[in-house]
Formats: structure tokens, sequence, C-alpha cells
């Protein structure tokens, strides 16, 4: 098997939605042994309060999809309005649990989008 440049791997993830690029990251990690995620920065012992108070100060939230209720059609179409998802995208979101809709967002568009997924039939989390 002939080995790919970082190039050609880039092109050929660039291909590739959300979700299968999701996947690929799973079986890449459950293969190597390895995460993909962010090592935690611990706070010094020393800054207490000030960083008791950053944790308070929360302006990035994740809007997750607990499960889609009696309305899955409903709930895959405010998914595809608030994503630009692909239909069958948003229809893989929808089924699996615990999916994050959206990531990092502010609190007004994570209420707003809760709103409207409530509003559709889902149960929804804000964290």
């Amino acid at each position: 098997m002939a080995k790919l440049s970082t190039e050609d791997l880039l092109e050929q993830f660039e291909g590739m939605t959300l979700i299968e690029l999701s996947e690929f990251v799973k079986a890449f990690e459950e293969k190597f042994d390895v995460t993909a995620a962010a090592p935690v920065a611990v706070a010094a012992a020393g800054a207490g309060p000030a960083a008791a108070e950053a944790v308070e100060e929360q302006d990035e939230f994740d809007v997750i999809l607990d499960g889609a209720g009696d309305k899955k059609i409903q709930v895959i179409k405010e998914v595809r309005a608030l994503t630009s998802l692909g239909l069958k995208e948003a229809k893989d979101l929808v089924d699996t649990a615990g999916a994050k809709v959206l990531e990092k967002v502010a609190k007004d568009v994570a209420e707003k989008a809760k709103a409207q997924l409530e509003g559709a039939g889902a149960k929804v989390t804000v964290k």
C-alpha cells in the first residue's frame, strides 16, 4: 500500500462530512488507544477565587440533543436550520443520543436553539 502524504490526507478529509470525520476520529482513537481531546489545564492552587470566578462566568455553551421525541422529522428540520447540515447528516445527528447540535455558542444563541428544538418536540440540554 502506498503511503499518503499530508496533502493527500487533507484532500481526503476535505471531501468528508462532519459526521464522517467524527466517525473517523472515533475509529482512530480506538485503533491507536489515544484521544483527540485537548488536554485540560490544571489551575494552580494559589489561583483560588480568580479561577472560581472564571468558571462562573461561562460565555460559551454547547447545545446537546438528548432525544428527538415523537416528532423526529420536525427535530431534523430544526437541526438542519440551526446547523446547515444536509438531510442525512442531520438525521444521523438526531439519531445519536447525546449529540452536540451546536458547540461553543453564546448564551442567547444556545437558549434560542434550545427553544426551537424543544418546540419541535426534542429533549435538549445546554451546558
